[in-house]
């Protein structure tokens, strides 16, 4: 497990921390993956800074196979139009894995869109979008991945907003054998981010930034004393347990009070992009 709390440290340079107090090795985990000088840490906090130069990301060093990552974040405030910030889990090649978080921006005064995709060897085109039930920018909140043998769980704080089960049975190809790195971005994307690309980023209000904190990796860290099945020590891992294998009965009420309430988007019920429904969007209920 890696739980990463960054304390009244300050980084002057990637990988030169100067210790105040016990540091919380943040570089020891990730490295920025683009534009170092975009990535700030201010004590606790990290930043990603997006401006007409550049935008940035960070991912983790290790690669994971099963297991929970997540963090809190506080999203762009302020008119963010254009602007995406992205919290995902992926692998390699062109027929990757992959979970996404995109913070997609909006102007001042409108919500944000959460949406969520799944990539499953090579195949994505599974979004979801949702509003938040509160204002990601004037807190932080925790977003987070699940993931086991049986099912991919999407977590806003503690509540299940989307959940991929295995459904292998129904020949639609499972995240399963590539390992996994923990990343994040912001970027601008104004050619559809916000209301199909109407909307543009206002760069007059740059810089653009999101923050983070409270890194947490509970998983199975691949290629450390691993086995074929990518398990790092012998024994059941706690997100194998039967217990995590499906929603508990309290997570099934909350995931569908999230699709009654907030819900805006699900490729599952778009007949257009798909006249014939994906395998695993049949039977699907919580």
């Amino acid at each position: 497990m890696a739980c990463l709390r960054m304390q009244s440290c300050f980084f002057l340079f990637l990988g030169l921390c100067f210790w105040a107090s016990h540091c919380a090795e943040f570089n020891d985990i990730f490295e920025p993956s683009w534009a170092m000088d975009h990535v700030m840490y201010e004590g606790e906090l990290l930043k990603l800074k997006l401006d007409n130069i550049s935008g940035a990301g960070f991912a983790s060093k290790a690669t994971y196979l099963f297991g929970k990552a997540g963090a809190q974040i506080k999203l762009v405030p302020g008119d963010s139009a254009g602007t995406v910030t992205a919290f995902y889990m992926s692998s390699e090649g062109t027929l990757h894995d992959e979970f996404d978080f995109e913070f997609l921006g909006n102007a001042s005064g409108e919500p944000y869109i959460v949406q969520t995709n799944i990539y499953s060897n090579g195949t994505g085109n599974r979004e979801q979008r949702i509003y938040l039930w509160f204002d990601p920018t004037t807190d932080f909140h925790s977003y987070s991945f699940l993931w086991n043998h049986n099912q991919v769980v999407f977590f806003v704080d503690s509540v299940p907003i989307r959940v991929f089960p295995n459904n292998e049975r129904l020949g639609v190809p499972y995240p399963k054998k590539q390992p996994m790195r923990v990343s994040s971005s912001i970027w601008n994307a104004d050619d559809w981010a916000t209301q199909g690309g109407l909307v543009k980023t206002n760069w007059n209000h740059s810089p653009f930034i999101s923050t983070y904190k409270s890194f947490d990796i509970d998983a199975n860290e691949y290629g450390l004393n691993v086995e074929s099945g990518g398990l790092n020590e012998t024994g059941i891992k706690w997100w194998d347990m039967p217990s995590y294998s499906s929603l508990t009965p309290r997570q099934r009420r909350m995931l569908r009070w999230v699709h009654r309430n907030y819900i805006i988007y699900d490729y599952c019920k778009d007949s257009t992009r798909f006249p014939t429904s994906p395998p695993e969007c049949a039977g699907l209920r919580f």
